[in-house]
C-alpha cells in the first residue's frame, strides 16, 4: 500500500509514520483551507492569516487522523493483537495489524473505536469554539477549531459507510461473522459491499467531470479505486492466510538454489549469476558454509568502478532473522517477512548451513493454483 515512508515519533508505544504521499494532501488541504474556506468564511481577512490558519487546520488533520487510529491500536493491543504502527498516507491513516481479529467481539470493538474517536474530537473541538467565541479568543483560533470539530464528523460519518475496509464495513464484518461464524463468508460479503462503494464513488466522480468539477471529480476517482482495490485485497489476503497458515516453509523452498561464492568479485556476480538467473537476491557461501547473502539493492550501493575490485564477501549483508527463515516455519510468517523486508527471496537456514530458498513468485504461484482449483 505505501510507498517511502517516515517514523516520526513513538506514542503510547506505537510508532507514527508519514508515507510520502501524506504530503500531497497536507499542501492540498492547506491550500484548499487558506484559498476557498476561510476566505468564504471571513473575506475580510488578509492572506497571510489565511495561509496560517490553513497550515493549522491541516497540522489539526494530522493529529486528528492520529487519534483516530491511535484508538483503533489501543483497543487491538488490548485484545491482544500485534500492531506495527501507524503511518499516514494520501487517502488518510491506517493502523498496522498483521493478524485478524481473534473474533467478531474483537472486530467489533477495534472498528467502532475509531469513529468514536473522532466524534469525540470533534465533540471537543467544538466545546473549544463555543468556550473560544465566550472568552473573545481570537476568531482566526475559533474558526479553525470549528472547522476541527466539522471534518472530525465528517471523517466519522464517512467511515461509518458500511464499505470494507472502511471502518463501517468492519463492524458489518463483525454482525456477519458473529451472524454465521464464518469469517470468510462475512469477508467476502463485506468485501463486494466496498468494491460497489468504490465503484459508486467513481461513478460520482464521472458526473463531476461531465459537470466541468475537475479536482473534485478527480479525487472521488481517486478515492473509489482506492476502496475498490483495498476491499478485494483484503478478501484475497485472507484467502491467501488460510491457504498458506500451517504450511511449512520446507513445502514451498528450492532445496537447490543458485549460491554464489564468496571470493568472486561483484563485477562476476553481476555478468555469471544476476543477468543469467535474473534473480535480485543470492545466498552467499564459503565453502560448505552460508556467510550472508548478497541482493542487487548492495551491488547498486557500490560504485560502478569498485565493481571489479570488491569482493561479494565484502558487499554481502550478514544472515538475519529478517532475511532467513527455517524450514518448519510457517509459510504465512514468512510471507509476512517478505512484506515487512521488501524482499522476494528469503533464506532457509539451519544452524549455518543454507538447506534452500523461499521466493514470493512460488508462494503467489501455489495460493494461485489453490485458488483456482478450490474457490467456487
Amino acid at each position: 500500500m505505501f510507498g517511502k515512508s517516515f517514523k516520526l515519533f513513538k506514542l503510547f508505544g506505537f510508532s507514527v509514520k508519514v508515507d510520502v504521499s501524506w504530503l500531497v494532501i497536507a499542501f492540498l488541504v492547506s491550500w484548499s483551507l487558506a484559498a476557498g474556506v476561510f476566505p468564504a468564511l471571513h473575506p475580510e481577512w488578509s492572506k497571510g492569516l489565511y495561509w496560517a490558519m490553513g497550515i493549522g487546520g491541516a497540522i489539526g488533520l494530522f493529529l486528528s487522523i492520529i487519534l483516530h487510529e491511535l484508538s483503533h491500536s489501543l483497543v487491538a493491543r488490548r485484545f491482544g493483537l500485534p500492531m506495527t504502527g501507524i503511518t499516514l498516507f494520501i487517502f488518510g491513516g491506517v493502523a498496522e495489524m498483521s493478524d485478524e481479529p481473534p473474533s467478531p467481539r474483537a472486530e467489533f470493538a477495534m472498528a467502532i473505536a475509531g469513529p468514536l474517536a473522532s466524534v469525540l474530537v470533534g465533540g471537543i473541538c467544538f466545546g473549544g469554539a463555543f468556550i473560544g467565541r465566550w472568552a473573545d479568543a481570537p476568531s482566526s483560533v475559533v474558526t479553525v477549531v470549528g472547522y476541527l470539530g466539522t471534518i472530525n464528523l465528517v471523517l466519522a460519518v464517512f467511515n461509518m459507510i458500511p464499505a470494507f475496509p472502511l471502518d463501517g464495513g468492519r463492524v458489518l464484518r463483525a454482525v456477519l461473522w458473529g451472524w454465521k461464524d464464518n469469517l470468510r463468508w462475512a469477508t467476502k460479503v463485506s468485501s463486494m459491499v466496498g468494491a460497489g462503494f468504490g465503484a459508486l464513488l467513481i461513478a460520482l466522480g464521472l458526473v463531476s467531470l461531465l459537470f466541468g468539477r475537475l479536482i473534485g471529480g478527480m479525487w472521488w476517482i481517486l478515492i473509489g479505486l482506492f476502496v475498490r482495490h483495498a476491499a478485494h485485497g483484503s478478501y484475497r489476503q485472507l484467502l491467501m492466510k488460510r491457504a498458506l497458515e500451517g504450511e511449512p516453509v520446507r513445502r514451498f523452498m528450492h532445496d537447490r538454489p543458485v549460491v554464489v561464492p564468496r571470493q568472486i568479485s561483484v563485477e562476476e556476480l553481476v555478468n555469471e549469476y544476476v543477468y543469467r538467473h535474473h534473480f535480485k537476491f543470492f545466498p552467499v557461501v564459503e565453502g560448505e558454509r552460508l556467510v550472508g547473502c548478497v541482493s542487487t539493492r548492495d551491488v547498486k550501493e557500490l560504485p560502478r568502478e569498485e565493481w571489479s575490485r570488491q569482493t561479494v564477501g565484502a558487499i554481502a549483508q550478514p544472515c538475519t532473522a529478517t532475511n532467513s527463515v527455517g524450514p518448519e516455519d510457517d509459510a504465512m510468517d514468512a510471507l509476512s517477512k517478505m512484506n515487512r523486508s521488501r524482499l522476494s527471496r528469503l533464506m532457509v537456514v539451519e544452524g549455518d548451513h543454507l538447506v534452500g530458498v523461499l521466493s514470493l513468485k512460488d508462494l503467489l504461484g501455489f495460493f494461485s493454483m489453490k485458488l483456482e482449483l478450490e474457490e467456487s
